[in-house]
C-alpha cells in the first residue's frame, strides 16, 4: 500500500478492523437472505482465470437455489457483463482497490450497501488476500465468510494476523495446488463439494477461420516486458518469412510501445489496433488470430480461453503460479524463459537495474530463444 494521506487511512483502517463488530452485532437481529457474495478484485487475467466458477457455482447442488452477487474490478467489468451477467444477482464494481485506503466514506458507502443484502456466504476466492477485502468481506457480517490461509503478499503481517479471524474458514493450500487455476478448482471443489472437470479457462468465440499474427507488445508493469527493440526485430523476422497478416493489440499501457514500433516498421507492413478495441473485442481478435505472441500478460490467457496457439515471453517473478501451465493442459501456450537462480521472487528483484531496463529474467530472453518456439506454430505459413 502506498499512502500519502495517513489520517483518512487512519479512518478507513478502523472502519475495516472495528466497524465488523458492530455490524456483527446488528446482524444478531435479522434473517439472513438466501444470497452469496463473491468477491474478486484483482486484474483482467486473474478474471479470465476465475470466470469459468461462477457457472460452476451457480449449478452446484448446493448454490444453485441462491442469489449470487459479484464485487469484482472496473477494468474487467466488460468482460463480466459479456460472458458472465446470465449467472448473477447483482454486480458491483470498485476501481483500484488500492484508492479506497484513502477514502473512508467511499468505503462506508460500500460496505452498507453490502451489509443491507443480509449475506448468508461470503466467498473469496483469490489466494492472495488484501487488506480491504478482508474488511469488505466481515463488513457485510455474512454468516459464513470463506477464504485462502493466504500469504503475505498482499497484506501486512500486523492486518492479516486480525483479518484472519474475520473468517469462518480459511482453507490451507497444498503444494499440488501451486498453479491459479487448479488453486480455483480446489476452491470451488471444497466449498460446492463436487467434483469439477475444468482443466483451463474457457470462452466460446467464432474462431472456425483463425488467420493472423496478433502481438501484445507491453506487460502490466513496465519492466516484466520484453525490449521493444527485440519486438522490433521479431517483427521484421515475420513479415521476411511469413505471409501472415500481423496487427499489434493491447490497451493503453500499450500505446507507447507500440508508437515505437510503427515507426521503425516501413508504412502498411502491420495493422495498429492497440486501444482501439474493448476487452470482449481483444478476446474475440484473439480468438480469430494464428499465433498471438505477448509477455506475461492477460492476453496469454484470454489465447488458452479461446483455444489460439500464444508464445509467452515469461519471467520468474510468479513462475509456475500463472506460466507454464501444467504439462497436458488444452492450449497451453509455449513459453519461452531462462530460469535463474532467483525466481519465485514475486516480482521482488534482487537485481539493480536501470528504470528503462527490463528485469534480468526479461531481458535474458533472446531473439533466437523466442524464433525457435514461434517456427513449429507457424510452419504451414512459412513462404
Amino acid at each position: 500500500m502506498d499512502i500519502k494521506n495517513r489520517k483518512l487511512f487512519r479512518l478507513t483502517r478502523f472502519l475495516l478492523l472495528k466497524v465488523p463488530a458492530v455490524f456483527r452485532f446488528l446482524a444478531m437481529f435479522r434473517k439472513p437472505a438466501k444470497r452469496l457474495l463473491l468477491i474478486k478484485t484483482d486484474a483482467i487475467g486473474d478474471y479470465i482465470i476465475f470466470r469459468n466458477f461462477i457457472e460452476v457455482l451457480k449449478k452446484s447442488e448446493k448454490y444453485r437455489d441462491y442469489q449470487i452477487d459479484l464485487l469484482g474490478n472496473k477494468l474487467w467489468r466488460d468482460l463480466n457483463e459479456t460472458y458472465d451477467k446470465q449467472y448473477l444477482n447483482e454486480t458491483y464494481f470498485i476501481n483500484n482497490p488500492n484508492s479506497y485506503y484513502e477514502a473512508p466514506l467511499e468505503t462506508l458507502k460500500l460496505s452498507w450497501r453490502l451489509f443491507k443484502n443480509k449475506y448468508e456466504i461470503v466467498l473469496q476466492p483469490t489466494y492472495t488476500r488484501i487488506f480491504l477485502t478482508d474488511g469488505l468481506a466481515a463488513l457485510t457480517a455474512a454468516k459464513q465468510i470463506i477464504g485462502y490461509e493466504s500469504d503475505n503478499e498482499g497484506i501486512f503481517p500486523r492486518y492479516k494476523n486480525k483479518t484472519d479471524k474475520f473468517y469462518t474458514q480459511l482453507l490451507p493450500l497444498s503444494k499440488e495446488n501451486y498453479f491459479e487455476f487448479n488453486r480455483n478448482v480446489f476452491f470451488f471443489e471444497t466449498v460446492t463439494g463436487e467434483k469439477i472437470s475444468l482443466k483451463a479457462p474457457w470462452i466460446g468465440v467464432n474462431s472456425d477461420h483463425k488467420k493472423g499474427i496478433a502481438i501484445l507488445p507491453g506487460a502490466g508493469a513496465f519492466k516484466r516486458g520484453w525490449e521493444g527493440e527485440k519486438f522490433l526485430d521479431l517483427i521484421k523476422r515475420l513479415l521476411q518469412e511469413t505471409n501472415e497478416p500481423i496487427y499489434l493489440i493491447g490497451g493503453p499501457g500499450e500505446v507507447k510501445a507500440g508508437e515505437f514500433l510503427m515507426q521503425n516498421l516501413p508504412e502498411g507492413s502491420i495493422e495498429n489496433r492497440i486501444n482501439k478495441t474493448t476487452l470482449p473485442q481483444l478476446i474475440d481478435t484473439i480468438g480469430g488470430s494464428s499465433l498471438l505472441i505477448a509477455n506475461e500478460t492477460s492476453a496469454i490467457h484470454m489465447a488458452v480461453a479461446a483455444q489460439t496457439p500464444s508464445v509467452c515471453i515469461l519471467g520468474g517473478g510468479h513462475f509456475e503460479r500463472f506460466a507454464p501451465y501444467p504439462a497436458g493442459t488444452p492450449n497451453a501456450p509455449v513459453c519461452v524463459y531462462e530460469k535463474l537462480p532467483c525466481y519465485y521472487c514475486n516480482w521482488l528483484c534482487i537485481y539493480k537495474t536501470e528504470a528503462n531496463e527490463p528485469f534480468p529474467c526479461i531481458s535474458a530472453v533472446t531473439l533466437e530463444n523466442m524464433w525457435q518456439a514461434i517456427l513449429p506454430l507457424i510452419a504451414k505459413q512459412l513462404n
